[in-house]
């Protein structure tokens, strides 16, 4: 049984890896896509949009599928296809060949992101304890290589189809070899509709303080991702390359924030851990918003990244806490709002900056992340039928692997 959860485990987190390397490999291009395909700067936001909406809804049918499919099957199907779209992506010459690859690409990255928390909370239930973090820091690790590759693939001029083929060639066979380990939970044992397993509706006003939060951190994020380098370089004075430093650091932290943040879990709880990181983080935003210069500016956007870490993990493993017996449809739901903040976030910030001020747009996001503190107790640990308030291994979640173990 051991051997079973430490295969899904380690066959899951490559999971992760690999769709960190694939995502990053996509957006660090954006600028190489968009000369290839000769898409104007008016039309590329629609195209970017895209990707995020049907990813939401791909998730959405991900929690219709799960009910006659397990989630391992899904995932297994659902990350070549990633793979291969951003393949596709590279190989094209002509703007509807770019449109199915990145419709290809967003479908399966929702099935992808909402079978992999899945699993992943899944295989938390089985270990009793704290491990959801610990699969988001090597998506992160993932994202540093992909951006890694992006940059070497920029500054040798490879074209994309060059700068893809490879880690596609890697990754793809490794993945689906990988996913004959992955670990389903067997059926779930009936939970009433006072707990949350009950009727949509039910389930739905239950899991609505995560899904602000979710949307809240993803908002967070997404400023991050789209407007550090913008902020630094326009705002703050940097130089051009300076400006390119902050993403980077606020990887780098988000993984070292991932990496430790399984164990602070485990000793403090997942309400502390939650409302530490949302204080860190707005108090990112205000650093961030009042910075003299450009080092205090990277220092601001450096407690972004220990702070915004450790909010989407813990949502997804509040989610399988809460709905112990609805886990898959609480994840799948839940993941949509990934997509909702990334959506509002920076088109949010933006019009905030040109009708405001940029320094001002960043006390936005911080106001949100702040009322995370409000829905803190969401994240508490829910009693189950020994009445603890502690998870509990149980062999019907560890019961068998995707390929019958």
């Amino acid at each position: 049984m051991t051997d079973v959860l430490r295969r899904g485990r380690a066959s899951l987190a490559f999971s992760f890896f690999a769709q960190g390397a694939a995502f990053a490999l996509l957006v660090t291009r954006i600028p190489a896509i968009q000369d290839r395909y000769g898409i104007s700067d008016a039309l590329l936001p629609a195209f970017l949009a895209a990707v995020p909406v049907l990813a939401g809804v791909g998730s959405v049918t991900t929690e219709k599928l799960v009910k006659r499919i397990p989630p391992s099957r899904l995932l297994r199907w659902a990350q070549p296809v990633v793979l291969l779209a951003l393949l596709g992506v590279g190989a094209g010459d002509a703007t509807v060949e770019l449109a199915v690859a990145l419709a290809a690409f967003g479908l399966a990255v929702g099935a992808l992101d909402a079978s992999m928390n899945m699993l992943g909370v899944s295989l938390q239930r089985a270990y009793g304890r704290s491990i959801m973090l610990s699969f988001h820091a090597v998506f992160s690790l993932g994202g540093m290589v992909g951006a890694s590759l992006a940059w070497v693939g920029a500054h040798w001029d490879l074209a994309l189809f060059v700068s893809y083929l490879p880690v596609v060639a890697v990754l793809l066979p490794a993945a689906f070899v990988g996913s004959r380990w992955y670990v389903d939970s067997d059926d779930p044992e009936p939970v009433d509709a006072q707990a949350g397993g009950g009727g949509g509706g039910v389930v739905f006003k239950a899991l609505l303080p995560l899904c602000l939060v979710m949307t809240f951190a993803y908002i967070g994020d997404s400023t991050v991702s789209n407007w550090s380098a913008k902020y630094l370089q326009d705002v703050l004075g940097s130089s051009e390359q300076l400006a390119t430093v902050p993403y980077n650091v606020y990887m780098v932290t988000t993984l070292i924030g991932r990496g430790l943040g399984d164990f602070g879990v485990r000793r403090f709880g997942a309400v502390a851990v939650v409302r530490a990181g949302a204080v860190v983080a707005a108090g990112g935003f205000a650093v961030v918003a009042v910075a003299p210069g450009a080092w205090v500016g990277m220092l601001g956007f450096t407690l972004l990244g220990l702070g915004l870490c450790v909010l989407v993990p813990q949502t997804f493993a509040a989610a399988g806490r809460l709905f112990p017996g609805a886990s898959d449809a609480a994840v799948a739901r839940l993941n949509v709002f990934n997509y909702v903040g990334f959506l509002i976030g920076s088109p949010l910030v933006g019009a905030l900056g040109d009708a405001w001020s940029y320094r001002g747009a960043m006390l936005v996001p911080m106001v949100l992340v702040l009322v995370t503190l409000v829905y803190a107790r969401s994240f508490a640990a829910q009693p189950d039928r020994y009445g603890g308030g502690h998870e509990r291994p149980r062999t019907a979640d560890v019961g068998r692997g995707s390929n019958g173990l």
